[in-house]
């Protein structure tokens, strides 16, 4: 749960300066807007809840507003992951049932997550992690199943090399493919990249859309939309994947909706 980085000089080498300025200038703009008009209550997009649903987004909004002591402070083996617990739970349920070959990752950050699905493969003797980012950070957690792409997640380019890398691997050409969505949280970025990542993931196997709590889900009321919209509109034109609601059994989750399982 985190708005990225601007990441100036990577946007330069990545060409996305543009929608990165767009993306962070929209939230400014909304963040002052919002503090002008001292909405408090601006994130219930919905007043009819029920105690328990309130519950839960009242425990959310206290998650996010102590996020340094929070997901700002979650570790996967010394390495900064920034998830919340119970969804890296969850991903371990699913590693377990579905058992995919390949796993992409859209936004490394810092390679917390990635390093956990690694060893959580490791357990398994099976899984390769290919994770992208438009920034090249070091000192990045090295290991054998983890291969690291710099550039756009939803450029050209860079499902070329996603490709390149697979070829490479020993692996079965009916490999199972999971892919998990956490890099920029616009609706427009993110439902391209579900146009582009839903194609690759296989039958039975799952495209994880994270952060779908933000935009005022109940968290980040800045947004105007993200994650949560991008779902919605990718589902009504989509028939090859359901929402899984059954992955929400924590009751606290950052990908509410998010979970969406490949059924043909």
């Amino acid at each position: 749960m985190h708005v990225p980085n601007l990441l100036i000089i990577d946007r330069i080498k990545t060409g996305t300066v543009i929608a990165g300025l767009k993306y962070y200038g929209q939230i400014l703009f909304n963040i002052l807007k919002m503090k002008i008009s001292n909405s408090k209550n601006s994130s219930n997009k919905s007043n009819d809840k029920s105690d328990s649903q309130s519950t839960i987004d009242n425990f959310h909004l206290l998650y996010e507003s102590n996020h340094k002591q929070t997901y700002d402070n979650t570790y996967w083996m010394g390495i900064r992951s920034m998830k919340c617990p119970l969804d890296l739970w969850i991903y371990q349920e699913i590693l377990f049932k579905t058992r995919p070959d390949i796993i992409i990752e859209t936004g490394t950050n810092e390679g917390g997550t990635s390093l956990y699905l690694a060893n959580i493969c490791d357990l398994m003797n099976n899984g390769e992690i290919i994770t992208i980012d438009i920034s090249s950070p070091k000192d990045k957690p090295e290991h054998e199943r983890v291969h690291y792409i710099h550039g756009d997640a939803t450029s050209v380019k860079t499902i070329e090399k996603i490709y390149q890398v697979i070829d490479k691997m020993n692996i079965k050409t009916d490999a199972k493919i999971m892919v998990i969505l956490d890099d920029e949280h616009s609706e427009d970025h993110v439902f391209q990249e579900m146009e582009i990542y839903g194609k690759i993931v296989t039958p039975g196997n799952y495209l994880i859309v994270e952060d779908t709590s933000m935009g005022g889900h109940p968290v980040w009321p800045e947004l105007d939309s993200g994650p949560m919209e991008a779902v919605e509109r990718y589902m009504k034109i989509n028939h090859n994947f359901e929402i899984d609601s059954n992955q929400e059994k924590f009751l606290l989750t950052f990908n509410p909706k998010g979970y969406l399982k490949k059924i043909k």
